[in-house]
C-alpha cells in the first residue's frame, strides 16, 4: 500500500491472488452485467479495493458487497458469502444450514458432485433465502448451470456474482438496523482479507 495522508485514503499496488481482475474497470470489462447492480463506475486504474472503499462512504455503501461479489475468484467468493452468513448465526434458518453445509463441502472438495448437490438444493430451495442464493453461486461457480442429467447450459461469468450479491445482501438485511453498516463493513472487510490469501 502507499501511504496516506488525512485526506487521501491509501491506494492499493499489490496484486491480490484471490480476485478475477486487479482493476475494477477491467472487471466491468469483462462482466458489463455488473452495472445492472453497480451505479457508481470505477476510475481508470483504480484498483478493485480502492472503489470498494469509495463505494464503501458512498451514496450507497451496498455496492461495496456487490462489487466484492463479482470480484472474487469462485471459490474464495464461496467462502466469503459463507462467512457472511455465519456473521449473524442467530439469523440463519435451518434451510439456510443445510445449505451452507453443502457450500462448505464444495470450498473443500471443488467435484462436480458437490458442484451439483449444491446447484439441485439450491434450485429446489423451499424459500429463496440467503443459503439458497450462495447454494446457486457454488452451482454457478463452473460447468453447466443447469439440473444435473438435463443438456449443459454454459455458465455465464457474471451468475455466481449474482447469486453471491443477493445471498450476502438478503442476509444483510436481515441484520438489525442499527447493526447493519457495521456489518456490511465486516463484510467488504472480509472480503479484501480473503482476496489476499487466497
Amino acid at each position: 500500500m502507499g501511504s496516506a495522508t488525512d485526506t487521501t485514503p491509501p491506494v492499493t499496488i499489490a496484486a491480490a491472488a484471490g480476485l478475477r481482475l486487479q482493476l475494477a474497470r477491467q472487471l466491468f470489462g469483462t462482466m458489463p452485467e455488473m452495472a445492472d447492480d453497480i451505479t457508481a463506475r470505477p476510475a481508470e486504474g483504480e484498483h478493485v479495493f480502492d472503489f470498494a472503499r469509495r463505494l464503501r462512504l458512498g451514496e450507497t455503501p451496498e455496492e461495496a458487497i456487490s462489487l466484492m461479489a463479482f470480484a472474487l475468484q469462485p471459490r474464495p467468493a464461496v467462502w466469503w458469502g459463507h462467512e457472511c452468513l455465519k456473521a449473524a448465526p442467530e439469523l440463519l434458518t435451518e434451510q439456510d444450514r443445510e445449505m451452507l453445509a453443502l457450500c462448505e463441502a464444495w470450498v473443500a472438495e471443488p467435484s462436480e458432485a458437490n458442484r451439483y448437490n449444491a446447484l439441485n438444493a439450491g434450485l429446489h430451495a423451499a424459500v429463496r433465502g440467503p443459503g439458497a442464493w450462495l447454494a446457486l453461486a457454488v452451482g454457478w461457480a463452473s460447468g453447466s448451470m443447469a439440473p444435473e442429467g438435463l443438456p449443459p447450459a454454459l455458465v455465464p461469468l457474471f451468475a455466481i456474482g449474482r447469486a453471491l450479491n443477493a445471498g450476502v445482501l438478503t442476509a444483510l438485511a436481515r441484520v438489525p438496523q442499527d447493526m447493519r453498516r457495521r456489518m456490511l463493513d465486516h463484510y467488504v472487510g472480509m472480503a479484501e482479507v480473503l482476496a489476499k490469501t487466497a
